[in-house]
């Protein structure tokens, strides 16, 4: 299942930096659910999910809006890059790694308010493979193929407690990508993430988990993200 159509890659703002997104053209939609600014090169639409304009924290994204968007315009594949934790010593930061499943028992966005939206969840199988297919052809250093996404809700981090509670289940923790996946699956988009390990998860190390070191280690692993980005967009578009 390769990309033939429009491509949506859902990112933060360091994939704003990516060579495809600095050439695009920016272009506002307009949703039952609000205004979205999205970034267009070509096939390829780039929705920054904190917003172009300023910050919006992971609690109040507005995943309708953004889902809704990106299929008014015609994207049919969305890749999503998200910034995690790693609950687990053999995923250390700078890892990259595509999730084949989520658990976020209290996360539930839906376009629908009737029996169409009891529907399984999860990442779209054809989708992801050609991603990893992809990945196989660029010739680029393999990701982790494979790991459990927790999404929590967020601002905060979360507490050792709480991972030391998840770590026997899940792998990695983020704030966006589940929601995103559950409306994408709504709306029939295939939805797959590839995720970057910007850091260890609160309490598995010594040193405290801070928001300085969180983006000091996501500076430091923007090269290779960005890098390996436009390896896969070239593969996907072209």
């Amino acid at each position: 299942m390769a990309a033939q159509g429009a491509l949506g890659l859902i990112g933060g703002t360091s994939l704003l930096a990516a060579a495809p997104v600095r050439r695009a053209q920016r272009r506002e939609v307009e949703t039952p659910y609000g205004p979205v600014s999205l970034l267009q090169q070509e096939r390829l639409w780039f929705l920054q999910r904190h917003g172009l304009d300023g910050y919006t924290p992971p609690h109040r994204i507005n995943h309708e809006a953004h889902l809704l968007a990106l299929q008014q315009v015609g994207v049919q594949q969305i890749l999503a890059v998200g910034s995690v934790g790693s609950l687990r010593m053999e995923i250390p930061p700078g890892t990259l790694v595509v999730p084949d499943d989520f658990y976020a028992p209290q996360v539930s966005p839906s376009f629908f308010a009737d029996q169409r939206g009891h529907r399984p969840p999860g990442f779209h199988r054809g989708w992801r493979s050609a991603l990893l297919h992809a990945w196989q052809k660029s010739a680029l250093p393999l990701p982790v193929d494979g790991a459990i996404y927790w999404q929590t809700t967020g601002p905060r981090f979360e507490t050792a407690a709480e991972i030391r509670l998840m770590a026997p289940h899940v792998h990695l923790v983020g704030m966006t990508v589940a929601s995103e996946a559950i409306l994408a699956g709504e709306l029939a988009i295939p939805y797959a993430a590839l995720c970057m390990v910007d850091n260890f998860a609160n309490g598995l190390m010594a040193q405290e988990l801070s928001y300085e070191s969180f983006k000091a280690q996501v500076h430091a692993n923007e090269e290779r993200l960005l890098l390996t980005l436009q390896r896969l967009l070239e593969e996907l578009l072209g």
